[in-house]
């Protein structure tokens, strides 16, 4: 039989950042502020939202069922 080897992801952190963070919620949104592609959908959020394209907060928790 043969054997399925598994990839261990390992994530790295600079030093400050991970003596910095007070919980495991502040590594990841370190984490996720260093992702490209979530960087890019903000900058496009925002430039939806100055020229009006934006969301209402409303409508948007209920399609997102949030209370």
């Amino acid at each position: 039989m043969a054997q399925t080897k598994k990839k261990i992801k390992e994530i790295t952190f600079p030093l400050n950042v991970f003596e910095t963070a007070n919980s495991i919620d502040d590594l990841e949104d370190w984490l996720i502020s260093q992702n490209p592609k979530f960087i890019e959908r903000m900058r496009q959020a925002r430039k939806d939202d100055a020229n009006g394209k934006g969301k209402d907060w409303k409508i948007l928790k209920k399609e997102l069922c949030i209370k």
